[in-house]
């Protein structure tokens, strides 16, 4: 195993992978859904750089090349877990089931394609990580990153409506209460930015699911039993 920048950058986002987990549990909302936003943004922009920088200055390695889809995976999953469990725009329970079920199929996907590549051991070479999933992989980050978004902006505006009564907050829903155009701002935002969520998340399930049936189809002649 070899210590270099990339691979060191691989280790932070895995590592940070659970610290988006970990906002919620020590932070108050919205705070821990800025936080998970910010740690989640940073960790999804060193997915880029170490690749770019392996390749640039010839440091690729058998390491890297192992930990990276790990930490892809850990930080989509976690992250996913997170929102499905917290409350979100529109969603007193916590469940939503406009990101209930992508998420479901993500998982889903990603344990499956990991089992197969543990399965096929020296012959995992075929199911080498295609543009496509990297441009799925792409598309959860971007959707996963909206949602956090959405969270901020919804608990904002929940926590500013605090102690006003229902005449109030019908105006400022409404838009006929001219001094709290900020409050309909921050409830636009979150309209706004939970509808991008969602289309990308489902965008990025049908990337998913497309990339997990192709790495499927390719694993099928060394699933036969007389392989």
């Amino acid at each position: 195993m070899r210590w270099n920048l990339p691979n060191i950058l691989t280790v932070l986002r895995l590592l940070a992978a659970p610290g988006v987990a970990l906002m919620f549990l020590y932070f108050a909302r919205p705070y821990a859904d800025w936080f998970a936003l910010i740690l989640f943004v940073v960790a999804a922009t060193t997915d880029w750089i170490d690749g770019y920088l392996a390749r640039a200055w010839n440091q690729q390695t058998k390491f890297g090349a192992m930990l990276d889809p790990i930490a892809d995976k850990a930080m989509v999953v976690i992250a996913l877990l997170v929102i499905c469990s917290v409350s979100g725009w529109g969603s007193q329970t916590g469940f939503d089931r406009w990101i209930l079920l992508p998420a479901t199929l993500i998982m889903f996907r990603e344990t499956f394609v990991s089992g197969l590549r543990e399965f096929l051991g020296d012959t995992a070479g075929t199911l080498a990580v295609t543009k496509l999933a990297k441009w799925k992989t792409a598309a959860q980050m971007t959707a996963i990153a909206v949602l956090f978004s959405t969270g901020a902006f919804d608990t904002y505006f929940q926590m500013s409506t605090d102690g006003m009564d229902d005449a109030l907050i019908i105006a400022v829903l409404e838009g006929t209460e001219p001094d709290l155009q900020g409050l309909i701002w921050k409830l636009n935002g979150a309209f706004y930015s939970w509808w991008i969520g969602i289309i990308l998340l489902w965008a990025a399930m049908i990337l998913t699911m497309l990339t997990g049936f192709d790495y499927f189809r390719k694993s099928l002649p060394y699933l036969r039993e007389n392989a």
